[in-house]
């Protein structure tokens, strides 16, 4: 009996023991031997060559934007004068017109594009696969060199055309990259076409770390398609949806090798933007100074939409959550 009594004691005192790797884990946070965070000096090359390469050129460049330098020769300082030309002339509006339509249309359409792929191409389909593949293709081609290619399908003896005449619409033929009208809006097909795919991934990144519990539950209880889409779904995709908006916003309102290639801002003027009017007041009329004022439009535009995207989106958050 006494045996078998040490023995539990033993044991009583063994139980009690705590493991090994809790008692290291102690000593090593006495010891102070934990996560640390890194010096801030660490990052400091980093920094240093941010500020050369980016920070550095952009401020410079916006130093001519208030004078009258032609490129050759010192510059006169002219204050707002660039400024004041841009919203006085007509013609001067144009280009930021055409960016503002250009890039609200295409984030809205592409966005949508891209949502509705990353749903339809969902797991339940057996050629997910390819098709993903298929839709994000014309994101790694040349923009330039395609564009090339869609011109060709857009003039007025093209492909677009003779599928037109050959369903009986020959009515709508038109020289589409000569259209006043229609020349900026075949630049967001092209746009769009070539962009919906990264969007696509996107969103199917976005998708793939909702927990499938969620959604499950929400159809236990009777919910529909559309209402756990829209009330479990769309909520958890607000990382996504942001990062979308952020960068088809940045990248519309930069555009310029496809408008270069398709209509290289015409007919008149027609389908124009801040970067093309940029690269034609800089190195086509040598007007740098005005250039560097189209171009610091442009950067104060991308900012203040890209804020306000993370605004909306900061506020839509709140009240789902609400």
């Amino acid at each position: 009996m006494a045996i078998v009594a040490g023995e539990s004691s033993a044991g009583a005192v063994q139980e009690r023991r705590p493991p090994e790797g809790g008692r290291r884990d102690r000593l090593r946070l006495r010891r102070g031997d934990g996560p640390r965070r890194v010096p801030w000096v660490w990052i400091l090359p980093g920094l240093v060559v941010a500020v050369a390469i980016q920070f550095y050129p952009v401020l410079s460049g916006s130093y001519y934007a208030f004078t009258s330098w032609s490129g050759i020769g010192p510059s006169h300082w002219v204050g707002l004068k660039n400024f004041s030309a841009i919203f006085s002339n007509s013609q001067a509006l144009g280009p930021l017109v055409h960016t503002l339509e250009l890039g609200f249309a295409f984030v809205i359409i592409a966005n949508v594009l891209g949502l509705a792929l990353a749903v339809g191409l969902g797991n339940a389909l057996r050629t997910r696969n390819f098709l993903r593949a298929l839709f994000f293709a014309p994101v790694v081609l040349t923009p330039l060199a395609t564009s090339y290619i869609w011109a060709y399908i857009f003039q007025y003896t093209g492909p677009l055309n003779n599928v037109l005449s050959a369903l009986g619409l020959g009515s709508l033929q038109q020289a589409w990259l000569g259209s006043p009208t229609w020349a900026l809006w075949t630049i967001l097909v092209v746009l769009v076409w070539q962009n919906a795919g990264l969007s696509m991934v996107i969103y199917l990144a976005g998708l793939q770390a909702i927990p499938s519990e969620l959604d499950e539950a929400a159809a236990v209880d009777g919910a529909s398609a559309a209402y756990r889409f829209r009330r479990v779904t769309l909520p958890m995709l607000m990382p996504a949806i942001l990062i979308n908006l952020t960068l088809t916003m940045i990248y519309a309102l930069r555009v310029f090798d496809q408008i270069l290639a398709l209509t290289n801002g015409g007919p008149f003027g027609a389908s124009d933007t801040l970067a093309t009017a940029v690269w034609k007041q800089t190195f086509v009329n040598d007007n740098y100074g005005y250039g560097a004022a189209l171009a610091l439009l442009l950067t104060v535009m991308v900012l203040l939409i890209a804020a306000a995207q993370w605004g909306l989106v900061g506020w839509f958050n709140r009240r789902a959550s609400a």
